[in-house]
């Protein structure tokens, strides 16, 4: 059986400054996990002794804080900065720069509306630098339901499909007076989505390597299963089972923008001795 990689998967720009910082910073403290991916995290505590808190109040006075990739809550930050901790910020600007947008366009009287999951930690952090209350929406069909004032700005979080993305800013354009289009998604994540795309029509089988809890890697597994209907999204090795390659010609591999080289390198060594 052949094994291919798609042209871009992995870590991406923001995710290796993180580790970056992590493994410098040593005998320091995450306030919620650094990046998604347990076996990563479980690495940095192990060798580096970075430990995840996830409850601000259980930081202590002595810790070095360590802001995760996806940024914080603005109030949770203040509090933070008051409590004279040492902080080392390793928010991927990418995520840094909705939030600055979000808080001047409502600065100017726009209405936010931002195009994610209000549930994730980023899209927590972007929304609490808003003025006024702004609308998060998943779909358009949410956004039927809103009250759209005669001027509104539009983000995205940052690993959210390009695709769906316009849909919103479609709709915008059609009910709105004024519309301020900002586009923030992360180049790295349309590169591994397009990859991912292509790379599904190929494959026989698809195994996205990621974790369950990234919502990159939960794009890269709903975009490969659009082609490759025998697509798997595993966090390590273990997951593997050997009736998934069973007859098959081609096995494609993608992996999140928070899966290391070494669980990729892992899993392709298993794949490799169970399709033999």
């Amino acid at each position: 059986m052949e094994i291919r990689l798609a042209e871009n998967y992995g870590f991406c720009f923001g995710v290796k400054r993180a580790i970056d910082i992590a493994e410098k910073s040593k005998n320091a403290s995450t306030y919620g996990p650094l990046i998604h991916n347990k076996e990563e995290i479980n690495r940095l505590e192990k060798n580096f002794n970075v430990k995840t808190a996830h409850d601000i109040k259980k930081l202590s006075q002595s810790d070095k804080v360590i802001i995760r990739t996806h940024g914080i809550v603005k109030e949770e930050l203040k509090e933070l900065q008051k409590s004279g901790k040492q902080i080392v910020d390793a928010t991927c600007p990418f995520v840094t720069k909705p939030q600055q947008i979000v808080h001047k366009m409502s600065e100017e009287g726009y209405r936010v509306i931002i195009f994610g999951d209000e549930n994730h930690p980023e899209v927590k952090g972007v929304k609490s630098y808003a003025i006024n209350e702004p609308i998060v929406v998943i779909s358009v069909d949410e956004l039927k339901d809103q009250y759209l004032s005669s001027k509104v700005a539009v983000v995205s979080q940052t690993t959210r499909k390009i695709a769906e993305f316009m849909k919103i800013v479609n709709f915008l354009i059609e009910n709105v007076k004024e519309v301020r289009v900002f586009n923030t998604i992360c180049n790295a994540t349309f590169e591994n989505q397009d990859a991912a795309y292509k790379l599904s029509k190929e494959a026989d089988v698809m195994i996205v390597i990621g974790g369950k809890n990234s919502s990159n890697t939960k794009q890269l597994y709903t975009i490969a299963s659009l082609n490759c209907k025998e697509s798997y999204l595993i966090e390590t090795q273990n997951e593997l089972k050997e009736e998934w390659f069973e007859g098959k010609k081609i096995c494609g591999i993608t992996a999140g923008a928070s899966t290391p080289d070494w669980i990729i390198e892992n899993i392709i060594e298993r794949i490799r001795k169970i399709s033999v």
